[in-house]
């Protein structure tokens, strides 16, 4: 049983929130397209397919930054019991899955120009795989078990234990000789990417995070429904 959680007052917050968001997406994605695709440079060795960067970055950093968040909600679940946080974790699974997925195929599609190859069996791509996987057995399991109790525990240890692999994402271009270069955006020690790259860059990431919370709030609200049909128990 949920304690202090209103599914009737948190929908109606939530159920008018897609609208303004995609107001937002629509105009941000409106600006980032026209400043990657029209404004920013073509790179000198890349030429213009450089510009699958502006959706492929911005998707893995937010199926990234998606799985992370799951983990860090169901380390709190567990240690601290905050059950509330279990639809929220939930509902953020296919979204993250979605941009995951595009970051494997758009970085296929670069690759193919860049390494003369769809697919190799480079670390970073490796690892993202492999969270893709961690993605799809988080929300597998949801469907798959009906015990409500040992569900929460299980996808729990899931989204901790596939969050092991967050970190080798990141340093895999560090720690193994890769086809993929060096990052080159880094929030401690700055960027080495040109403002005229960057400035799309950034557009489009937001782009993106919200078109995200978007697939959130519609699978969230689902939930919602689907506890106020069922009773608060059934979470």
């Amino acid at each position: 049983m949920l304690k202090n959680f209103e599914p009737n007052k948190i929908f109606l917050i939530t159920s008018r929130a897609p609208k303004y968001v995609l107001f937002l997406f629509i105009i941000i994605i409106s600006i980032g397209l026209i400043e990657a695709l029209i404004l920013s440079p073509e790179d000198y060795i890349q030429g213009h397919s450089v510009r699958i960067m502006y959706v492929h970055v911005p998707s893995a950093w937010i199926a990234l930054g998606t799985f992370s968040t799951i983990a860090i909600l169901s380390f709190l679940i567990i240690i601290f019991k905050i059950k509330s946080f279990i639809l929220i974790a939930k509902s953020l699974a296919p979204a993250g899955l979605v941009f995951n997925i595009i970051a494997l195929v758009t970085g296929s599609i670069w690759g193919k120009p860049t390494w003369g190859t769809w697919w190799a069996w480079d670390a970073r791509i490796t690892s993202m795989l492999i969270l893709a996987l961690f993605y799809i057995i988080y929300i597998l399991a949801w469907r798959i078990y009906e015990d409500k109790e040992k569900i929460h525990k299980i996808t729990a240890f899931i989204a901790i234990l596939g969050v092991i692999n967050v970190p080798i994402i990141k340093y895999s271009v560090d720690w193994w000789s890769t086809l993929h270069q060096p990052a080159s955006v880094n929030i401690f020690s700055g960027t080495s990417i040109h403002s005229s790259m960057i400035i799309p860059l950034a557009l489009m990431t937001a782009a993106f995070a919200l078109f995200s919370i978007m697939i959130f709030l519609m699978k969230y609200n689902t939930e919602l429904i689907k506890i106020k049909n069922k009773g608060l128990d059934r979470l």
